[in-house]
């Protein structure tokens, strides 16, 4: 019997609310009118940070939009800052640090301040399941995992939406009156359906590139690009500001398959930053998708395939950094002598250790996370900061 396929059906949706299917980030590229981070620029960065970071190196992060203009900017001391965010919908789990990660990497070797917005407001009208408390609660606790990254607290100021609105009410206003339904209709796939107060949403999602009157570089994730070239790069020049340039990252594959990306909305997929040891091996043991064989017998004569194994692939993206590790646990498990439980002991193994420090940071940093967000230098700075 002849399958049939279904052409209306997209093979992968990529938006800044759900991302299903195999992702072709190629496709995405040409879509979304960016380009591929290429040698030469890795290059280019690598002679201002003297190594690489494993999260480009391995071009985990892919794709920019003018990243080039932004190092024309430092090489000229004209400088840039970092703009980045969280939706506070729950608790976080690893895939959500990873841009935070990288974003404070480029903050220590480039030395700029970043802005770091906590969009409790968007979440509170996109999740209609969620209370206000609730949200607030995720806010104050996904603010601490964050100030835990060891971001440098004079050059990083974070700020909740609902309580920095009333400093930047008049240029919200003055980017919503440049944005009309059609844009963020067309860019968005909002319709009659769509509350207003996720319509209104991108107006305030693009004022922190305007934070400071120098290129703003933001640290994505590739889902994120349409509130930045659907807006922000529409209106910026007609406000008397510059188009906010971007540097784009893949996906972190879920626990149960390379399609789509770690969902909060579906536990199995994801390792929490608050999973316990036990927690992380009966998750990874038990959930994450194998790319080894059905039989022990059949793995040592075949070997395992790393391109589907999740386990594999975490390490590769960012959990094994030191290339020659990464090449041998790559040959042994594809010829078949690691085998499939011990390639993901080794995960199990590394993922622990980085959630004990991450811990340990946490604690460390629940103490400063006041310096963030009111009393740091940066922070004080933004509070007295007349937007008009």
């Amino acid at each position: 019997m002849e399958e049939i396929i279904d052409s209306k059906k997209p093979e992968f949706v990529v938006t800044p609310w759900e991302v299903s299917g195999k992702v072709d980030y190629d496709k995405l590229i040409k879509d979304f009118g960016t380009k591929r981070i290429d040698d030469g620029l890795r290059e280019r960065m690598k002679m201002h940070t003297e190594k690489m970071h494993v999260l480009l190196k391995r071009q985990f992060f892919f794709s920019h939009r003018d990243l080039d203009l932004i190092l024309n900017d430092y090489e000229q001391k004209k400088g840039f800052f970092l703009y980045t965010g969280r939706g506070p919908s729950g608790p976080m789990h690893i895939g959500h640090l990873v841009p935070l990660i990288f974003t404070k990497w480029l903050q220590d070797k480039f030395g700029v301040n970043v802005y770091i917005e906590i969009t409790d407001d968007e979440k509170y009208v996109f999740k209609r399941e969620r209370e206000w408390k609730e949200i607030q609660k995720f806010a104050n606790e996904n603010i601490a995992d964050i100030a835990a990254i060891g971001f440098d607290p004079n050059k990083t100021f974070i700020f909740k939406d609902s309580e920095y609105i009333k400093n930047v009410y008049p240029l919200m206003l003055k980017i919503a009156r440049k944005i009309n339904y059609s844009t963020v209709k067309s860019a968005f796939g909002f319709n009659e359906q769509t509350n207003i107060g996720l319509m209104f949403y991108p107006a305030y999602q693009a004022v922190p590139t305007f934070f400071e009157n120098k290129l703003c570089l933001i640290p994505c994730a590739i889902d994120q690009d349409v509130f930045w070239r659907s807006v922000q790069r529409e209106v910026a020049e007609g406000l008397g500001f510059k188009k906010a340039a971007a540097i784009h990252s893949k996906f972190l594959p879920p626990l149960t398959g390379t399609e789509g990306k770690m969902s909060a909305s579906q536990a199995e997929t994801a390792v929490w930053l608050t999973d316990d040891e036990k927690t992380v091996r009966n998750k990874i043991m038990k959930y994450a998708f194998s790319g080894g064989q059905a039989t022990t017998e059949e793995h040592r004569r075949l070997g395992g395939d790393t391109e589907k194994d999740v386990a594999y692939q975490w390490l590769s993206i960012l959990f094994e950094p030191d290339n020659k590790k990464l090449r041998q646990i790559h040959d042994n498990y594809h010829s078949g002598k690691l085998l499939t439980g011990e390639l993901k002991q080794i995960l199990v193994d590394k993922i622990n250790l980085f959630l004990k420090e991450h811990r340990e940071n946490r604690k460390k940093a629940e103490k400063l996370v006041d310096k963030f967000m009111y009393s740091g230098k940066l922070a004080k700075e933004m509070w007295n900061k007349n937007y008009e």
